[in-house]
Formats: C-alpha cells, sequence, structure tokens
C-alpha cells in the first residue's frame, strides 16, 4: 500500500512540473498532426481531390481522432479509479508517443495508394485514445497534490503544456517551412513526428519519479475505492458530467478554430504566407502561456465562476471581430485577432481542472472529468476544424463560423451559471457530488 503523502507546496510543485512536462509532449504530438492537416496532409494522403476538399478529409481524420478520445477517456478514467493516477500517465504517454512516431514513417498516397489514408486514419485513431486518457491523469495529479488554496494554480500548471506545445509544434514547421517547398512536402513534414520520440523518453522519466495521489492513496487505505466508477459516476452524477462538458466546450471548440482551422483558412482563403500565418500563432501562443497563471490566480482570489465566466463571454462576443481581424490579410491583423482570442481562451482554459475536479468526489473524479472532458474536445470539439472549413465551402464566406463560436460561448457560459457555486470555490472539494 501506498504510504500517505503530505500536500506541501513542495510537492506540489514537483507534481505540477512534471504534468506540465507530460502534458506538453502529449499536446505536441496533437498539434504537429494538427498542423500538419492544415498544411500538407490533403496534398499528401487525399491528392485526387481539390484544395477544399482534400483539407475538408484531412480535417476530418483529425475529427476520427477525436470521437476516440471519449473512449480513452473512459477506460484509463475507470483504471485510474481503480488502480491509481500515475500508472494512466505513464501508459498514455508511451502510446500518445510511439503512434506519433510511427506517423512520421508512413508513406504517402504516390507510394502505397489509398492503403496510406487508411493507415493515417488508424493511427490518428490510437492517437486519440492515448490522449483521451491523459488529460484526466495530468490535471488530477496537480490539483490533488495541491494545498486547497492553491488548487487553481497548480492545476493551471497541465493547461500550460498547450500553449509551449502549440509554440513548440508552430515553432518546428515555422523552421521547416523555410525549406524548398520539394524537400519539405517529400520529407521535412516528417521531423516534427520523428523528433516526438525525443521528448517522450524525457516526460517518462519525470512521470515514473512522481508520487501517487494523495486522495487516492487515502481511498485505498479505507477501502472506499470505487469498483465500477465510470457505471457509478455515469449514474449518479451525470448533471455535474454535462455541467462540466459544457463548461470546458467554448475554450476547446475556440482553440481548434481559431489557431488550426485559421491557419489554413488564412493562407488558402485569405492568400496570406504560410509563414506569417504560422509567427502569428507562435505570438498568440506565448501570449496564452502569460495569461493562463494569471486567471488561475485569480481563481484562486475570486473563485473559479467570475474567471470562467468572463472567459465564455470573451469567446463569444470576439467571435466575429476575430474574422474581420483575420481578413484584413495582414500580419497584424491576424497577430491581434489570435491575441483577442486568447484572452477569452485562457480564462476559461484556466480554471477548468479545479471547476471540473471539485464537481465530483474523488473515488469517480478520474472518470467524471475524463467524460467532461473528452466529450467536449472529442465528440464535438474535435470536429471544429472541420466543421469550420465545412461553414465556409457552403457559405463562401465566415460568418457561419463566427456564429458558431458565438453559439458554443453561450452554452459555457449557460453551463457555468448552472454549474453549483462551491465547484468555482477554492475550499476543499465536496465529499459527494449528490449532497445538497
Amino acid at each position: 500500500m501506498e504510504a500517505p503523502v503530505t500536500k506541501t507546496n513542495a510537492n506540489a510543485r514537483k507534481t505540477a512540473v512534471a504534468s506540465l512536462v507530460g502534458t506538453c509532449i502529449e499536446w505536441y504530438d496533437f498539434y504537429i498532426y494538427g498542423t500538419a492537416s492544415a498544411l500538407v496532409f490533403s496534398a499528401l494522403f487525399f491528392p485526387s481531390y481539390d484544395p477544399t476538399v482534400g483539407t475538408l478529409l484531412a480535417f476530418g481524420t483529425f475529427a476520427l481522432g477525436a470521437i476516440m478520445r471519449p473512449l480513452g477517456g473512459l477506460v484509463c478514467g475507470h483504471y485510474g479509479d481503480r488502480v491509481g493516477r500515475k500508472s494512466m500517465l505513464v501508459m498514455t504517454l508511451v502510446g500518445m508517443g510511439a503512434v506519433t512516431f510511427l506517423i512520421g514513417l508512413l508513406p504517402t498516397y504516390s507510394q502505397i495508394g489509398v492503403l496510406a489514408p487508411i493507415l493515417l486514419i488508424i493511427l490518428r485513431m490510437l492517437q486519440g485514445f492515448a490522449f483521451g486518457g491523459e488529460w484526466g491523469g495530468a490535471v488530477l495529479m496537480s490539483v490533488e497534490h495541491a494545498p486547497e488554496n492553491r488548487r487553481g494554480f497548480y492545476g493551471c500548471f497541465p493547461q500550460m503544456g498547450s500553449p509551449i506545445a502549440l509554440f513548440l509544434s508552430t515553432g518546428t514547421f515555422a523552421l521547416l517551412a523555410l525549406m524548398p517547398k520539394d524537400d519539405f512536402m517529400s520529407w521535412g513534414w516528417r521531423i516534427p513526428f520523428l523528433l516526438s520520440a525525443i521528448l517522450v523518453v524525457v516526460g517518462l522519466v519525470l512521470r515514473l519519479q512522481l508520487l501517487e495521489s494523495p486522495e487516492f492513496v487515502k481511498l485505498l487505505s479505507t477501502e472506499k475505492v470505487a469498483r465500477q466508477p465510470v457505471v457509478e459516476v455515469f449514474r449518479n452524477d451525470f448533471r455535474m458530467i454535462a455541467i462540466g462538458t459544457g463548461a470546458v466546450l467554448s475554450t476547446v471548440v475556440a482553440f481548434y478554430v481559431q489557431t488550426l482551422f485559421v491557419v489554413s483558412y488564412a493562407t488558402q482563403t485569405v492568400g496570406m504566407p504560410r509563414q506569417t500565418v504560422l509567427n502569428a500563432v507562435l505570438i498568440g501562443s506565448a501570449f496564452e502561456l502569460v495569461l493562463l497563471p494569471l486567471f488561475a490566480l485569480l481563481s484562486d482570489k475570486i473563485g473559479r465562476r467570475p474567471v470562467a465566466l468572463f472567459g465564455a463571454a470573451m469567446t463569444a462576443a470576439t467571435a466575429f471581430p476575430f474574422f474581420t481581424l483575420v481578413n484584413t490579410g495582414t500580419f497584424a491583423g491576424v497577430t491581434a485577432a489570435i491575441c483577442l482570442a486568447m484572452v477569452g481562451i485562457s480564462a476559461l482554459y484556466a480554471v477548468i481542472p479545479a471547476y471540473v475536479s471539485d464537481l465530483f468526489s474523488a473515488r469517480v473524479r478520474y472518470s467524471g472529468i475524463s467524460a467532461s472532458y473528452t466529450i467536449a474536445s472529442g465528440v464535438i470539439g474535435g470536429f471544429s476544424p472541420a466543421i469550420g472549413a465545412g461553414l465556409y465551402a457552403w457559405a463562401g464566406s465566415t460568418w457561419p463560423v463566427a456564429l458558431y463560436l458565438l453559439v458554443i460561448g453561450l452554452i459555457s457560459f449557460v453551463s457555468v451559471l448552472l454549474g453549483r457555486a462551491r465547484a468555482f470555490r477554492t475550499e476543499a472539494p465536496v465529499a459527494s457530488t449528490r449532497m445538497a
């Protein structure tokens, strides 16, 4: 049996940093796929179609992987609530890294024909499965190791892996874009996928050194571990899953549309140089990295609810101005658009770990937060780049895409309002989500 773990700032910092490094690697693997979908996969794996249809199909493979995220989240959530958070984190990191490396070795359509996109889809689905179990474990390790009045701040560390990974992945592609186009399309695009193997080794070393979550250790010592956590959380806490899903929705949909779809839109439709758009995304990801800990610290002082409401409202309010700025076709305009989007995205994203964790009791928490997050980011959010491309292809204009963002922002706003107030406070989480 695990020895008790004291919740100290030292343990919290060590765990938070290790979680940050791990999620950074996982998000890096995820983002390089999204960027490659926007830039090269349509030509390499779906060359028989015109550019718009090819982009739709490439983003379709992105969506297929996202569909697997809830399955991965539920499977890892079950075992995370049964055998521990740490073991699931190690498994998902190794699985994600192996699949990403294999994508970098894939032959293209011109080499093996239709088998190429089939293999791409299979690997993408396996990647989505591994990624689905990652977020819940990383968040819980950080939140459950944190002192009660610092859950927002330390819970934010895994979230910072996202902008760092976006910076690394976009930066890597920005450097590779300096290559001759033929070299980039032939072999240069593979480099980011192959480099992930090195990152995985680093992350694995750090994660193996982590202590198990003190709250899970306490469950083990009192023999209160759930026998069927997934069944239990859906039976008893379905309303909390729905609220958590709605709250997460805005930040993931906005992020996919305003950092991934915008790359293909700005380069293919607005006619901006690829390098210029990637540089704008780089600046936006750096801006998000600054905003996340600031909003997290604010949530520890004033509560999760006002910060979360602000984030959802900002996403809705800036949906149309975002595309107005992008349509200027200038570096300043696109950069301003992405930075503006990051304000709303960051405010909500920063408080999601502590908020969603506090919706569920410890015995079913991994299953509950994984269900909420992966339904939002996988079943709905994962289709966002494809939905954005489809809406634009249908209307020949960005207004339906902006309207889509506005509606999603409002859904998250209402979900936050419906959530119980105590889920946004800084004290210890409730003992049972069924308590009044």
